[in-house]
């Protein structure tokens, strides 16, 4: 099955009109993205913008062979005037036919509406038509000649009444080759197809619907690679079933340093929004009478997916060595003052008689567990070397105590980020793999 993306932002394209955002103000030349719009196999179409003819020739990818238009909802930017009168048949999602599309009796192409259940022959593909997870919306799986099975799923909210990703899963419960999906703004979609066996590591994520919400340039590449998912340029073309090797590297030990409300934490978060099942360790404990530490915990477990389990302890080698699941360290620097508050290592003396050794003891511990988890794990430290230079020896002791933790751990991991002000910057990350598709 061959899959041509003659559009890949939202129903508005990337930049947006008239926006003066960062993100659309700097979105230029290859980086520009027209209206979702999937081209398979040349014959059957998936949505549109207002000029798919024009996209389809950047590409080098005539729409004369099309017969078959399948239409997610409705269209907010897509008069289809140009469609042929004969030759092409529309699918429109139970919100009906998008405005300006003429009625076959008045000389416009034939077209039907359709609901969620169907499924249906075009030419040489299968359709099965799904939930869209909003009312007038539907998804399509489509399965081609070879086989090769592709699931593309509308930008639309969940339906509250219903675990609309259920219905997304194969009847046969096999997974599928590739997704199509808005995984910027909707992680968690990715998670319950993970969750429910139709999205494997063999699967091809591909992010579609993108707008001036997601992140410019290499960012965007960045944090789609962490999900396990990627983002092709228009025009490109990905073949499915012609390449065991899509998926981008994704990192097994990530460390997330920043300082104090950078970001560090939600980012960290971020990164495992794509993963069904998360626990997320938490090296801060309770403390009794403090309503402020009280609120900064709640808010940390609000933003949390509600799937994530909690696990709330020190004990971070034994942890590391037993784990079979994602984990989410947040944070090391807390649970460097539990080690160092275990050694009495605050009291000079103590910290000269045995305390160092002690507290160096439990880093490399920590480092070697570290290196030898077998689970992907993400771990958040503050970075305070930058700082005000503490007044007290005990202030002193611990921020250089930190910056050796941070840079054992850094040394031991496959990804280092650095975030301040919000923005992540990467100081260590792994290659990018080749791939055979053209994207």
């Amino acid at each position: 099955m061959e899959v041509t993306f003659l559009g890949t932002a939202g129903p508005r394209g990337w930049p947006q009109p008239f926006c003066t955002c960062a993100s659309c103000l700097g979105c230029t030349g290859s980086a520009v993205r027209e209206p979702s719009c999937v081209l398979i196999d040349g014959t059957l179409l998936i949505d549109c913008g207002p000029e798919p003819a024009h996209a389809a020739a950047r590409a080098a990818r005539p729409l004369t062979a099309v017969r078959h238009l399948l239409l997610t909802g409705p269209a907010e930017k897509a008069p289809l005037a140009w469609l042929p009168a004969a030759g092409l048949e529309v699918v429109a999602a139970p919100s009906g036919p998008p405005a300006g599309l003429p009625a076959p009796t008045a000389g416009g192409p034939p077209w039907r509406t359709v609901a969620a259940g169907e499924e249906f022959v075009l030419g040489d593909h299968h359709v099965t038509v799904l939930p869209g997870g909003a009312a007038g919306r539907v998804a399509y799986a489509v399965s081609g000649p070879n086989g090769a099975r592709l699931l593309f799923i509308p930008s639309a909210p969940l339906a509250p009444e219903a675990d609309t990703t259920r219905a997304w899963a194969r009847p046969d419960g096999l997974p599928y080759d590739a997704v199509l999906l808005d995984v910027v703004a909707w992680p968690e979609r990715l998670a319950a197809l993970r969750r429910d066996g139709a999205v494997t590591e063999a699967t091809d994520v591909l992010a579609v619907h993108l707008s001036h919400e997601a992140p410019p340039g290499e960012e965007l590449q960045r944090r789609l690679a962490a999900w396990g998912a990627r983002a092709v340029a228009d025009g490109g073309v990905v073949r499915l079933g012609a390449e065991p090797d899509r998926q981008p590297a994704q990192p097994y030990r990530t460390l997330v340093l920043g300082g104090a409300r950078s970001g560090k934490s939600a980012e960290a978060e971020r990164r495992l929004a794509a993963v069904p099942e998360v626990t997320y360790v938490a090296t801060g404990g309770t403390r009794d009478g403090d309503a402020e530490w009280a609120q900064r915990v709640t808010v940390h477990r609000e933003r949390r997916p509600a799937a994530w389990r909690t696990a709330e302890t020190t004990d971070l080698v034994d942890l590391l060595a037993t784990a079979t699941g994602p984990l989410l360290v947040d944070c090391l620097s807390l649970w460097l003052t539990a080690v160092m508050d275990a050694c009495d290592a605050w009291d000079d003396a103590k910290w000269e008689s045995g305390g160092r050794e002690q507290v160096r003891a439990h880093i490399d511990a920590l480092a070697l567990a570290w290196r030898n988890c077998r689970a992907q794990v993400v771990a958040v430290s503050n970075e305070v070397g930058s700082g005000v230079v503490p007044a007290t020896a005990s202030g002193r002791r611990y921020r250089d105590e930190l910056g050796r933790l941070n840079a054992v751990i850094a040394e031991q991991s496959d990804e280092v980020l650095l975030v301040v002000a919000g923005q992540v910057l990467t100081l260590r990350g792994l290659p990018r793999k080749p791939r055979h598709a053209r994207s």
